[in-house]
């Protein structure tokens, strides 16, 4: 946590670590991701002396988001994650399909 930081950040910091270290995360990652999400917040809060465009430009908080930029990047989720998802709505012959016969199997 940077010098400085409220109580509440301080709580905020220890939750999202802890919840992650249990969900299986390794603690090096858990506290990097917790440190990135408590300087975001306070950065739209106003209580950061710096901040990115994009820390105060996002409509919604990271919590609010809830997972909605999960695999949205340029590509979209790996062929790996199309084909679990795949695997789950047992559609046939999914082991020699790419990842655009894939995509196009589940309907995205």
């Amino acid at each position: 946590m940077p010098a400085g930081s409220s109580k509440k950040r301080e709580r905020q910091y220890e939750h999202i670590k802890d919840s992650a270290e249990k969900r299986g995360m390794s603690e090096g990652r858990a506290k990097e991701m917790a440190a990135r999400t408590v300087n975001k917040e306070r950065a739209r809060s106003g209580e950061a002396k710096s901040s990115s465009k994009a820390s105060t430009r996002d409509p919604k908080s990271a919590p609010q988001r809830g997972g909605q930029r999960s695999h949205s990047g340029a590509q979209g989720p790996t062929r790996d994650q199309l084909y679990e998802e795949a695997k789950k709505k047992n559609i046939e012959g999914r082991s020699t399909m790419n990842k655009q016969e894939l995509r196009n199997a589940l309907g995205r």
